[in-house]
């Protein structure tokens, strides 16, 4: 609202006091955006720290070196192609007694069970796949290095103090002394964490890995590509072009723009109640995941997709059809190619936003515990997010690390996908 003048007072004195008011204002109000832009970048900072510092230690994993005899007593066979009795042998048995040769001061039963509890179960599951693997072993000695227990890893990477009360910690004192003994003997080291990008879930945190959930949100995003892409443009193709402006349409765009705010929860629901109960789809399949996901990112490539072709100036148009080109000739060899950064932008921002999602996902049964890597659209999966919030629910400290971690590489996967959108964009932008 405009004061008026005081008496008395000249104009241009009057118009000099109320534009230094005015540049105050303004200097008041850039330095406001400036703080709340730092603020922001703080926050991400202290969030990157925070899981970088927790996560980056769950790419190492502990291993201990075994003395393993393969004794042909032992698999009650020396036929190296005896497959089923090289399969069926006790490797568990095997992996206890070359940890009894090596400690032998551990006579009791509960200083052997102890013992036990140093390695991994997965050492068992290491030997049968290397003696499947090459059955010339049999008969030899090996010094063989396995995972150990994520109580031992927790141990060696400082995540578990040594000087509380025996009773404050899952470790006992016997129990460090023989990892001690072992690090004197460089028997015990921190190794690269391949199990992590190779194996799929496990109840066991030192065998747990993400691949079975990566392969199931590359199954999901790719169900999810394939469908929500060609609607999404073909239908901002329609709306934007062809189709007359009338109360029906606009009704459309309406109901588009609102059903871009929907909770994802929703798109759940819904995929619930007509692909799982009513059409009959397979719970926890990336098939299921793909079409909810479809669901949800439709709205906003249809959004982006249509800006995209309003960005393009009606010059290009009203030439094509000067020339002498049909209506489909203009948009598709004219228009289309010069929305099309703008539309691919549109569409991968999409897939970053559906990559990201979990709510859904649940509701369809993709937060089961899956052990197995999805090979198809069918077989059951599940998907980083929900990797992610079903580790973070575990008790066990070592799972901690193991979710910081996820993060971590889902986030990647974002940066890349995000870069793959400029890149792609600056490849195919054309300026005039």
């Amino acid at each position: 609202m405009n004061k008026s003048k005081p008496s008395g007072l000249k104009t241009i004195d009057y118009i000099n006091a109320r534009l230094a008011k005015r540049h105050a204002s303004e200097k008041f109000f850039r330095r406001v955006g400036l703080l709340s832009l730092i603020i922001g970048l703080l926050f991400v900072v202290v969030l990157f720290f925070n899981i970088i510092s927790k996560g980056y230690t769950a790419f190492q994993q502990t291993f201990i070196q075994i003395e393993v005899s393969f004794d042909e007593q032992f698999f009650s066979s020396d036929d190296q192609n005896d497959t089923e009795k090289l399969s069926s042998a006790d490797y568990g048995g095997l992996v206890k007694k070359s940890l009894r040769v090596m400690f032998p001061d551990a006579d009791s039963r509960q200083q052997k069970r102890l013992l036990y509890d140093l390695v991994s179960t997965g050492a068992a599951y290491q030997l049968r796949e290397l003696i499947l693997h090459d059955p010339t072993l049999l008969g030899q000695t090996r010094q063989i290095w396995v995972p150990a227990s994520d109580d031992v890893d927790m141990l060696i990477k400082g995540h578990m103090k040594r000087d509380v009360p025996e009773t404050a910690r899952r470790l006992r004192d016997n129990q460090i002394a023989w990892i001690d003994q072992l690090v004197a003997d460089e028997k015990l080291s921190l190794k690269f964490n391949t199990a992590f990008f190779a194996n799929g879930d496990s109840r066991e945190p030192e065998l747990a890995g993400i691949w079975g959930a990566l392969m199931g949100s590359i199954l999901t995003l790719m169900v999810t590509l394939l469908l929500s892409f060609p609607i999404g443009v073909a239908t901002a193709v329609y709306l934007e072009e062809f189709a007359s402006k009338n109360k029906w349409t606009d009704l459309i765009e309406v109901n588009i723009n609102n059903l871009a705010a929907v909770p994802s929860i929703v798109y759940g629901l819904l995929g619930l109640a007509v692909f799982i109960n009513f059409i009959g789809f397979p719970r926890s399949a990336p098939l299921v995941g793909g079409l909810v996901l479809t669901l949800m990112t439709l709205p906003t490539i249809i959004i982006a997709s249509r800006a995209a072709l309003k960005s393009v100036p009606p010059s290009i148009r009203e030439a094509a059809l000067g020339v002498g080109a049909s209506k489909i000739q203009t948009v598709f060899f004219h228009v289309l190619p010069l929305a099309f950064p703008g539309m691919l932008t549109g569409t991968i921002i999409g897939m970053a936003q559906a990559l990201g999602e979990t709510a859904p996902l649940l509701m369809i049964g993709m937060v089961a515990f899956i052990v197995d890597i999805p090979s198809s659209v069918f077989d059951p999966a599940t998907v980083l997010p929900v990797q992610i919030f079903l580790w973070a629910d575990s008790p066990e400290r070592a799972f901690v690390e193991r979710t910081s971690a996820a993060i971590m590489v889902l986030l990647g996967f974002l940066l890349v996908m995000n870069a793959v959108a400029v890149m792609l964009r600056k490849k195919f932008e054309r300026r005039w």
